[in-house]
């Protein structure tokens, strides 16, 4: 895996985004220069929302994607501070870092919330969601992490969304780190409004990220005084969708890219995809219990493209991230709260041997920072 210089030839990406990508991906990143106001552009837009919405598992009449140039946290925020009118109420479901980043997100927008906390690595209890929902009627959205990556959990979308359905309020999912790669289907599960990102389980480069929803739900938007600016999701869709024109300059080369991502997602098929990252974090989980190294949650808990994992050996994260990095494996910490954890995602397009190369670097990385365990 080393060339001639003593650097890696390939770095396997062991974080959860961005990704290692096909190389369809970064060909197309690397396309001629173009203006975003020409047709070919405007035209891109209305492609790749279109098989966003496909992977959604929605129809494009019925429903519509508008993108963002930003992270997933752009798209999220895009939701929070555009859907909740001023009159409504949030209930945020909190059961990890990015259950947190919810209310501080809506905190910022000055939006009103209720905050349903679970603890992290704690399951969702549906019980007390209803029980939540049925006792204020002042709540017009729920809002839920489907893949919460900070603990590795995957939260029960498919029995959610119908629960919040039967009390007549509007369901936001971030699905940042799951689209494209966990069971989801914003029909079948009545998700009003799905955030993704390109760089993820879509396996597209950096820089786009995206909301997917009904089209009478975007379209009532209009009646909800805007927050913010830049990425106010009504005005992004008036103009995308509605007009077929960015509303500001989006990152053209990154659209290619993710068009590209997205032609090989739709070839591939979620529910392939889905085994072939399960096949990945099996062989991870393997190893890491061969070694004696204890995983954060039982099987029935975890979703198919992170592992999170508890440091040994006496190493501490920065001996073991900057040991492995040397072989060119670069894995990821964890918040505060999961202190002693490491993250190993499996998103991308990684083999088996990467997965059996970087084994074979964490027991060099561990024989060198801890002899006594030899």
């Amino acid at each position: 895996m080393t060339g001639t210089t003593g650097r890696p030839d390939r770095v396997v990406l062991l974080n959860p985004g961005p990704v290692n990508v096909h190389d369809r991906v970064r060909a197309a990143l690397a396309g001629p220069d173009e203006c975003h106001r020409e047709p070919e552009s405007q035209a891109l837009l209305g492609t790749v929302g279109g098989k966003i919405t496909e992977v959604c598992g929605a129809g494009r009449d019925s429903h519509a994607t508008v993108l963002f140039t930003g992270s997933g946290t752009a798209a999220l925020e895009a939701v929070l501070s555009s859907v909740v009118p001023a009159d409504g109420r949030l209930l945020v479901l909190d059961n990890g870092h990015y259950g947190e980043r919810l209310l501080r997100i809506a905190d910022v927008h000055g939006i009103a919330t209720v905050r349903l906390e679970f603890g992290w690595a704690v399951p969702l209890d549906l019980d007390a969601v209803d029980e939540a929902l049925a006792a204020d009627a002042g709540i017009t959205h729920v809002a839920v992490v489907h893949h919460e990556t900070s603990t590795g959990m995957l939260n029960p979308l498919r029995e959610l969304g119908p629960l919040v359905a039967r009390h007549g309020r509007s369901l936001i999912a971030d699905a940042i780190s799951s689209l494209g790669a966990e069971d989801l289907d914003v029909v079948r599960d009545s998700v009003d409004w799905c955030v993704g990102t390109a760089n993820k389980c879509l396996e597209g480069m950096p820089g786009i990220s995206f909301v997917c929803a009904p089209r009478e739900r975007l379209e009532a938007l209009a009646d909800v005084p805007a927050r913010t600016f830049y990425v106010d999701l009504s005005a992004n869709y008036r103009a995308q969708v509605v007009k077929g024109s960015p509303q500001f300059t989006p990152a053209v080369q990154v659209l290619r890219a993710l068009d590209a991502a997205l032609d090989l997602t739709l070839a591939e098929g979620v529910a392939a995809r889905t085994a072939r990252y399960a096949a990945r974090a099996a062989e991870i989980r393997a190893g890491l219990e061969e070694r004696g190294i204890e995983l954060l949650l039982p099987p029935e808990r975890r979703a198919g493209s992170i592992t999170n994992a508890h440091l040994a050996n006496g190493m501490t994260y920065d001996e073991l991230h900057d040991g492995l990095k040397e072989h060119g494996y670069v894995i990821y910490a964890t918040q505060e709260k999961s202190a002693g954890v490491f993250r190993l995602a499996n998103m991308g397009q990684l083999t088996g041997e990467d997965i059996a190369g970087f084994f074979r670097a964490f027991d060099e990385v561990v024989a060198r920072c801890a002899p006594s365990t030899r």
